[in-house]
């Protein structure tokens, strides 16, 4: 075979085979098929699409160029969650150790961020001492301490998805569901957990903009990991306002812990409790209702345990950004609308995100929402709080914020804070 062959198949709409799948992730892994022929497959797949099957051998040829994880020793079921990402979407932080206080394990590979959505590594790692870089046995030590570990994929780990997710981030080929749904499935499957339950964000600061577009995607994964043998449902949530009021990596932390410890804003809350059921049932563990693990303390001492295992200190004092500036409402009335990629891109540009992969964030850069679309609030009343460690931030963060919110006589309609459950 060859590396032109393949490309000219699927430029033509033709359904690859197999052997060609199996030999192209195979040969671009080693680096015998060219970033730039890649790049020319990627966007014919984007094109052209792919079908179940395609999708699925995709999706084993890059588990297949890399170890797979085996959590078989553990004497509890584990169970897994991805969130395909979104503005304030803190929610693995008080969720892992959520569902290991409930009875079931919770090994957890998590990224960065990179432009306006935000990343679980870089939140935690406001955290000061704590290491998201683990091998496998300590992996499987904090699993054993905590009930739950939150890390970064190792370099074995389905090593033809990392180098195909870096080009598409530079081809225009980001947008492929065939190749969100692989990557994602790929990493998670050969993660080895037992059951995996996914929040497909929707809205304007998703991936996905449309419900539609978002179910194709969420039927897509379920049935990649039902075919893998495990136990996957997807909910379809919101992403067309900020989730909580939190933005930034050290300011999510603060209110992970705020929602560990029994308070928090209702929508995190309610989603987190959401999922922890999902995930505690997709296991088979039942006995005790998440809401009750934050009450009772039992979640926050799983955190607590998780972020030390981790060489963190849960008791640090977290990073807090030099300077601020507050935004304030310019009327009396009702925040009608607050959207949650304008509230992300000026988080971005205050410093909590990057641009680059390589590049720094600032641990304390971020914005803290003081009002949530469909509250009353009046003239000069404070709308949010931009936090930055350079003055020179804030110009080019009030600039994407110009248009994202609108104070009105009432409020817009908003998606439902979860709009599906597929699985």
């Amino acid at each position: 075979m060859d590396a032109i062959e393949v490309i000219r198949a699927k430029r033509d709409g033709v359904e690859l085979s197999a052997a060609q799948i199996d030999w192209v992730i195979a040969a671009y892994t080693r680096g015998d098929v060219a970033d730039e022929q890649m790049s020319a497959l990627a966007m014919a797949i984007l094109l052209n699409g792919m079908n179940r099957r395609e999708i699925a051998d995709w999706t084993q040829a890059m588990i297949r160029s890399g170890e797979r994880m085996d959590w078989s020793m553990l004497d509890r079921p584990t169970a897994d969650k991805h969130s395909t990402g979104g503005v304030g979407d803190k929610i693995t932080l008080p969720l892992a150790p959520l569902v290991a206080a409930c009875g079931a394990y919770v090994p957890q590979l998590s990224g960065r961020g990179l432009g306006h959505t935000g990343g679980t590594l870089d939140k935690l790692e406001s955290i000061p001492g704590w290491l998201a870089s683990l091998s496998n046995d300590q992996m499987l030590h904090v699993l054993r301490t905590a009930g739950a570990v939150v890390c970064a994929a190792g370099s074995g780990l389905a090593p033809a998805d990392k180098k195909l997710y870096a080009l598409r981030d530079v081809t225009g080929t980001v947008e492929s569901i065939p190749l969100i749904a692989s990557s994602i499935m790929s990493k998670k499957i050969a993660e080895g957990t037992g059951s995996l339950v996914l929040d497909v964000k929707v809205g304007s600061g998703a991936f996905m903009k449309t419900t539609e577009a978002a179910r194709e995607l969420a039927e897509t994964m379920v049935a990649l990991g039902s075919d893998a043998g495990v136990r996957t449902v997807a909910l379809l949530t919101a992403m067309d306002r900020p989730l909580g009021r939190a933005v930034g990596n050290a300011l999510e932390v603060e209110e992970s812990i705020e929602v560990l410890a029994g308070g928090g804003p209702s929508d995190v809350v309610e989603l987190t409790v959401r999922l922890a059921r999902e995930m505690l049932e997709a296991a088979g563990v039942a006995g005790k209702d998440p809401a009750d693990a934050l009450r009772d303390g039992s979640a926050m001492d799983a955190w607590r345990r998780m972020i030390s295992a981790q060489g963190g200190n849960p008791d640090a004092i977290l990073p807090r950004a030099a300077e601020t500036v507050t935004v304030q409402a310019p009327s009396s009335g009702v925040l009608a609308h607050l959207d949650a990629y304008a509230v992300g891109l000026a988080a971005w540009r205050l410093g909590a995100g990057r641009a680059r992969k390589e590049d720094p964030v600032s641990f304390g850069a971020g914005i803290m929402l003081h009002a949530k679309p469909g509250d009353l609030v009046r003239e000069g009343q404070p709308l949010m709080t931009l936090h930055a460690d350079e003055t020179a931030r804030f110009e080019r963060a009030l600039d994407a914020l110009d248009g994202g919110y609108e104070v009105a006589d009432a409020a817009r309609d908003l998606l439902p804070l979860v709009i599906d459950r597929i699985g």
